[in-house]
C-alpha cells in the first residue's frame, strides 16, 4: 500500500461519511491578524498530498478543499516506501494526468520560478519527490530519469537500510554507501535536493559531510521533546541548520508518547525548540499527510499498519490515527501560524515558517 493508496481511501471514507472537507474561509478560533498572514503569505508543506480519487473528474468537493485550503504548493512524496520501477513511473504518470486534467488548478513545480508562478495564477504547485529508493532498483544513473521527470527532492533510505545508506530504523546503524555516496554526487551534479528525514544520525553526517549542497529534513520531529527514532537530535538539526538546511515538523502520532493523540500544544514544543535550536530562518513545516482531514476507518488504518509491519518499515508508537487534534483540517498551517503568533513570535517569522524559508533553501539547491 503506497501513499496515493492510503489517500485514495482516506478520500473516499471521508466522502463516505460527509465528513466536513470543505475548508472554511478561515479556521475556527483563528485570529484577524494570523487569517490575513495566512492569506498572504507563500504557504508551503514540505510533505503533503493532494485530496485524490481514482477517477476522474474529482469529486467536486475535493477541487473546492484544494483551491480553498490557501495552500500554495506541496512537496508530495511519491514511489510509498517499497514500490517498483515501473509502478513508480506508473504513479508519476497519474500525478502528470492529473495536472494536465486540471491546468486551472494544479501546476508541476520543476524550478524554483514556479513558485511564484504557483502563487500569482492561485494554482496549487506539486512538486515530485522520493522517500525511498527501491524504485532506482540500485542503478543509480537513473537519478537522472526520475530528476528530468520532475522528481527534485530525494531521499537516501526509508527507515531501514537500503542499498544507498542507513534509515533510523537500521540495525547496525551504519552510514552512506559507497554507492550511496555516488548517489550523493549525482544529485548535487543534477540539482536534487537531499532529504534526510529517514536517515539515521550516521547516514545524515555523512551527508552533511560530503554534499556540496546544503541537506533538507522536510518532515521529522525533535527528539529533545519527544524520543522516538523519526525526531531528530539537537546536533543533527543544528548541523543542518548551519550548512543552510531548512527543518519541517510534521504532524504525527510520533510528537507526543502513546496512547496520546497529539494536540496543537504538543505540536508547537517541536516547533518552538525547532525555532530555538535551528533559528528563524531553517524551520518550516512538513506534515507528512494528505491536505484533507484524516478519517481512515479502523479496518483500513489496520490494513495499512499490517502492510507497514510486513515489510519491516512501521516505527515505534505507530498505533494511534496520523493527524494532531486541532490541525486536522487543510488549513493546518494557517493554525500553525496563529499559534506562532499566540506565542510571541513576530509575523515575520511566522511568514517564513509558513513557506519561505523552503522556498529559499530549494532555490539555492537547485541554482
Amino acid at each position: 500500500m503506497n501513499r496515493r493508496e492510503i489517500l485514495l481511501s482516506t478520500a473516499a471514507m471521508a466522502l463516505a461519511s460527509k465528513t466536513a472537507v470543505l475548508a472554511a474561509p478561515a479556521e475556527k478560533g483563528v485570529s484577524a491578524e494570523a487569517h490575513a498572514l495566512y492569506e498572504k503569505s507563500f504557504v508551503f508543506d514540505a510533505n503533503l498530498s493532494p485530496p485524490l480519487s481514482d477517477k476522474l473528474p474529482f469529486p467536486p468537493e475535493m477541487i473546492a478543499m484544494v483551491k480553498d485550503s490557501g495552500v500554495n504548493a506541496v512537496k508530495t512524496s511519491l514511489g510509498g516506501t517499497d514500490s517498483s520501477f515501473e509502478d513508480t513511473v506508473a504513479e508519476i504518470a497519474y500525478f502528470q494526468h492529473l495536472i494536465e486534467f486540471y491546468p486551472d488548478v494544479f501546476l508541476q513545480i520543476r524550478q524554483a520560478s514556479d513558485f511564484a508562478r504557483a502563487k500569482s495564477e492561485g494554482k496549487f504547485g506539486i512538486l515530485f519527490s522520493f522517500e525511498s529508493v527501491e524504485m532506482f532498483e540500485g542503478k543509480v544513473e537513473r537519478i537522472e530519469l526520475f530528476r528530468d521527470l520532475g522528481v527534485r527532492v530525494m531521499q537516501l533510505s526509508y527507515n531501514k537500510t537500503s542499498p544507498w545508506a542507513a534509515g533510523v530504523l537500521a540495525d547496525p546503524p551504519t552510514g552512506l554507501t559507497e554507492l550511496g555516496r555516488k548517489a550523493v554526487a549525482s544529485m548535487n551534479d543534477l540539482g536534487v535536493a537531499i532529504d534526510v528525514s529517514h536517515a539515521n544520525e550516521a547516514t545524515t553526517r555523512d551527508a552533511l559531510a560530503i554534499s556540496k549542497t546544503s541537506p533538507i529534513i522536510t518532515h521529522a520531529g525533535c527528539k529533545a521533546v519527544h524520543m522516538h527514532p523519526r525526531n531528530k537530535t539537537d546536533a543533527i538539526l543544528k548541523a543542518v541548520a548551519d550548512r543552510g538546511g531548512v527543518v519541517g515538523i510534521y504532524d504525527l502520532p510520533y510528537l507526543a508518547a502513546s496512547p496520546k493523540q497529539p494536540n496543537v500544544d504538543d505540536y508547537m514544543a517541536h516547533m518552538t525548540h525547532a525555532l530555538k535550536i535551528c533559528g528563524e530562518d531553517h524551520v518550516g513545516v512538513g506534515s507528512d499527510s494528505g491536505l484533507g482531514p484524516w478519517d481512515l476507518s479502523a479496518e483500513d488504518f489496520k490494513k495499512m499498519e499490517d502492510h507497514r509491519h510486513a515489510i519491516g518499515v512501521a516505527a515505534p508508537e505507530e498505533d494511534r490515527p496520523m493527524y494532531v487534534e486541532g490541525m486536522n483540517t487543510a488549513r493546518r498551517s494557517e493554525v500553525i501560524a496563529d499559534a506562532l503568533l499566540k506565542r510571541g513570535y513576530p509575523a515575520r517569522v511566522a511568514e517564513k515558517v509558513l513557506g519561505s524559508n523552503f522556498v529559499g533553501a530549494l532555490t539555492r539547491i537547485w541554482g
